[in-house]
């Protein structure tokens, strides 16, 4: 329905005699873009929010999380079987050690990387899955895959489903927030966190502790009562527009995104505003560490516990950023200089990491909230031909749960004994979000949504949910 600019007297008073209704039916719209999603959860869920925590790069497993003894004892010697082998930037050298000492962690006494002290500290909350498989050995499809179960670019997030499947549990926040790093973005960007075929309000709203939100207050010269008049009509005509082309749903994604960006204005800067929490909660993050990369994932941290504890669903946190020209710069893809690399990247992650997760069980969020850390894919177990770095390692790599429904203390599936292949139990993401979505009271095989002639799924056809983390 197209209006003409030059609006008479009586039509404008038409139209204003009609307001409310045109309010109320914007309102009404909002409600029928929810309803049009499941009605929630299937099933009694353990948990309401995620908490996802990535780090971009292929996070070394032998380095980190996955302790393996034969590298020490063969470093220097050729791998069994992979002494001509060809990964993703070439050949292969001898078998390499892990630069850290691995200590044994908690009452479980799991073996955690000395390079992540404070990590190690929540070793009997977590749930490690060590037998995680990828697709590809490319970053960003691997960051993409890790995100939306598909390598190509195009398809939901897994926020993006649990707001289509559960919606939001706040009325001024958005339901699916991504949280970047000072370095940029991971590799292949808004895909990440993008809805792919899923209506546009399913998309996360990305932002960051160093980027303030712009300014959405009314300006000074404007009256409430004018802007409001102002909004109210335009709620009527955008009313009147969507009525007239049914079944427009991007049209009234928008409308739903545009009054959320309203509630925001109040809501969001207060949330926000890291000022407002005490001396001893910021010192617990490091939010003023010299380090200034530190300092600002800290506080990107911080803002994820605020996010979480005002109920956004779903909250995406990232550690690190695409490549850079320089290998390991910005990342965890620590090719050429694995140490050097790593005892960049270790301490930005391990002090700040570990607070949010104890600030969230100080605070009984974890009742709640679902925490889980990914990374693409892991590293080879021998030195990059020529380097003293890794090579990418799509047959191997680690993953962890811990929080709301999660059985801590546990460690499922394994590698081999050098950390080049998983072995027993093998996982794909197709299972690591089966079990995500049953936690959440969501059987992955019934969440679905028509499109292109198929009942899509999040995982596709495949997964299983990993019943031993189940608490």
């Amino acid at each position: 329905m197209t209006h003409s600019l030059d609006l008479t007297r009586r039509a404008f008073l038409g139209h204003m005699s009609t307001g409310l209704t045109g309010v109320a039916l914007a309102r009404l719209l909002a409600g029928e873009l929810r309803a049009s999603s499941p009605s929630g959860p299937q099933f009694a869920p353990k948990a309401k929010q995620v908490l996802q925590i990535f780090c971009p790069g292929g996070a070394s497993h032998v380095d980190l999380w996955d302790h393996k003894p034969l590298l020490e004892k063969f470093h220097g010697t050729p791998m069994p079987g992979g002494e001509t082998e060809v990964t993703f930037q070439g050949k292969n050298g001898n078998l390499m050690k892990s630069p850290w000492a691995f200590a044994p962690a908690g009452q479980t006494g799991k073996m955690i990387s000395t390079l992540l002290p404070h990590m190690a500290g929540h070793a009997d909350e977590m749930a490690f899955i060590h037998s995680m498989v990828s697709r590809t050995n490319t970053h960003g499809p691997g960051c993409v895959a890790m995100n939306t179960c598909f390598t190509r670019e195009g398809f939901p997030s897994a926020g993006s489903w649990l707001s289509y499947a559960l919606g939001s549990l706040n009325d001024d926040l958005p339901t699916y927030i991504a949280i970047q790093d000072l370095r940029g973005e991971p590799p292949n960007g808004k895909a990440n966190w993008g809805n792919g075929f899923l209506s546009a309000q399913h998309q996360a709203v990305s932002m960051a502790a160093h980027q303030p939100l712009r300014n959405l207050a009314r300006p000074a010269g404007i009256p409430p009562e004018q802007e409001r008049a102002t909004r109210d009509f335009l709620q009527l005509m955008n009313a009147e527009h969507a009525a007239a082309h049914e079944g427009h749903d991007e049209l009234r994604a928008r409308m739903a995104a545009y009054e959320l960006a309203a509630k925001m204005q109040l809501t969001a800067p207060a949330v926000s505003d890291l000022s407002r929490e005490p001396a001893h909660v910021h010192a617990l993050y490091g939010t003023g560490d010299r380090n200034a990369l530190k300092a600002a994932y800290a506080k990107n941290c911080l803002l994820a516990r605020r996010f979480l504890e005002k109920g956004v669903r779903y909250v995406s946190l990232y550690c690190a950023s695409r490549a850079s020209a320089v290998d390991g710069l910005l990342n965890w893809d620590a090719h050429k200089t694995l140490q050097a690399d790593y005892e960049r990247h270790g301490p930005i992650f391990d002090q700040p990491t570990a607070a949010l997760l104890t600030d969230l069980k100080q605070r009984g969020l974890l009742q709640d909230v679902l925490v889980v850390w990914c990374t693409e894919f892991g590293r080879m177990p021998t030195h990059q031909d020529g380097t003293s770095g890794r090579d990418h390692n799509p047959d191997a790599f680690t993953t962890w749960m811990m929080g709301a429904g999660v059985r801590g203390g546990v460690s499922y599936g394994a590698t081999d004994d050098f950390g080049r292949r998983s072995v027993q139990d093998v996982t794909t993401v197709h299972d690591f979000y089966a079990t995500v979505l049953h936690l959440l009271g969501l059987d992955h095989e019934k969440l679905t949504y028509y499109h292109n002639g198929a009942n899509r799924r999040l995982t596709d056809v495949h997964g299983h949910v990993i019943k031993p983390l189940l608490a």
